[in-house]
C-alpha cells in the first residue's frame, strides 16, 4: 500500500542567502518549501444541467494537488465515496498565467446530492474561528462521522516510540527544505501505509486522506496517523471523518482536540518523541510491555 515519492519541480524553490557564523559570511544556495494558493472549484448537478462554483482557497504547497482537494472534499462531508467524485482536474480556462495549476475543479458524479447549505458555511480556517467547541463536534457528529472501533486495533508501545523517526525517514521534501508538516499513516505494526507534507498540517493530512479515498481504503479503521506539529482540533476532525481510531502528534494538542477525540472514541497521543508521549484519552488502545489490565472505554 505504499505510495511513491512524488516531488515536482513546483514543490521547492532555490534562493541565494547569506549564512552567517559568528563574524564569518558566505554567500551559499537555500532550498525552500514552495507555498502557493489553491483555488478549489466544485462542479455538480445532472449531465445537462451542470453547476460551478469556486469551494474554498488554501494557502498548500504544490503536489497532491487532487488528492488535497479529495480529502477536503471528503473531511467537509461534502462527499461520501469514492463514487461521489467523478474527477479532479485543473482548470484549463484560467485568466492569468500564475493561477494555471493552482485551480483544481472537482467534478461530483451526476448522481451526488451534495449538501448545499454545508457548501455556505464557514469552514474552519484557524483555531480563532469563533465557533464554540460544542457547536464545533456536533457539527463533525451531523456530518456522518464512522463510529471508531470499539475492539482494537491495539498498538504496542514500543512501535508508537519508532514512528517520528520512521515518519522523518520517509520525509524527502523536508530533508531538503526544513519547513515541511507531515502527515503519516501506519499500520497498527508500525509498517508507513502514507505519507504527504506540506506547508500546512491539515492540508497533508487532506493529502493523505484523499489518496486514501482514491485507492478506496477509507474508512481507516486499522490505522495509526502521525502528524509533525500539534495536533488541533480540525487534525481530530479529520481523522474522524476518515474513521482513524488512533492520532499521535509529535507536538502537544489543544483542549479542543482532547475534548472531541474523548468524544469520538479516539485514541489521541501528544508529544510523541524523544522515546517518551502522553496519552490524552482512550488509552486502551495502546499496549504498555507486559500491560494485562482490562480495557477500559
Amino acid at each position: 500500500m505504499s505510495a511513491p515519492v512524488f516531488l515536482p519541480p513546483t514543490s521547492y524553490d532555490y534562493v541565494t542567502v547569506h549564512k552567517v557564523q559568528g563574524e564569518t559570511v558566505t554567500e551559499a544556495s537555500d532550498v525552500l518549501a514552495a507555498e502557493e494558493p489553491l483555488e478549489i472549484r466544485l462542479g455538480y448537478g445532472p449531465a445537462d444541467q451542470r453547476q460551478h462554483r469556486t469551494l474554498s482557497i488554501t494557502m498548500r504547497t504544490p503536489g497532491h494537488d487532487f488528492e488535497l482537494a479529495a480529502g477536503f472534499l471528503f473531511t467537509e462531508g461534502i462527499i461520501r465515496s469514492r463514487q461521489d467524485l467523478q474527477g479532479v482536474i485543473y482548470c484549463p480556462d484560467v485568466e492569468k498565467e500564475e493561477e494555471r495549476e493552482n485551480v483544481v475543479r472537482a467534478e461530483l458524479a451526476p448522481t451526488a446530492s451534495p449538501d448545499l447549505p454545508r457548501l455556505e458555511r464557514h469552514f474552519y480556517t484557524s483555531s480563532s474561528c469563533g465557533v464554540c467547541g460544542k457547536t464545533s463536534i456536533e457539527a463533525v457528529h451531523a456530518a456522518a462521522c464512522p463510529v471508531l472501533p470499539a475492539a482494537g486495533p491495539y498498538v504496542p508501545a514500543g512501535v508508537l516510540h519508532q514512528l517520528p523517526e520512521r515518519q522523518r525517514a520517509a520525509q524527502d521534501l523536508f530533508e531538503q527544505t526544513g519547513g515541511l508538516h507531515a502527515a503519516a499513516l501506519f499500520s497498527p505494526e508500525g509498517e508507513l501505509l502514507l505519507l504527504r507534507e506540506d506547508v500546512g498540517r491539515h492540508n497533508a493530512l487532506d493529502k493523505v486522506i484523499g489518496a486514501a479515498l482514491f485507492q478506496e481504503l477509507l474508512p481507516l479503521h486499522n490505522a495509526v496517523l502521525l502528524v509533525s506539529g500539534r495536533a488541533s482540533f480540525e487534525l481530530v476532525q479529520k481523522a474522524a471523518v476518515a474513521g482513524i481510531p488512533v492520532l499521535a502528534a509529535v507536538g502537544a494538542p489543544s483542549s479542543l482536540a482532547v475534548s472531541a477525540a474523548r468524544d469520538f472514541g479516539m485514541t489521541l497521543c501528544g508529544f510523541v518523541r524523544q522515546n517518551r508521549y502522553n496519552i490524552y484519552c482512550h488509552d486502551w488502545r495502546i499496549k504498555q510491555a507486559g500491560d494485562e489490565r482490562k480495557a477500559t472505554r
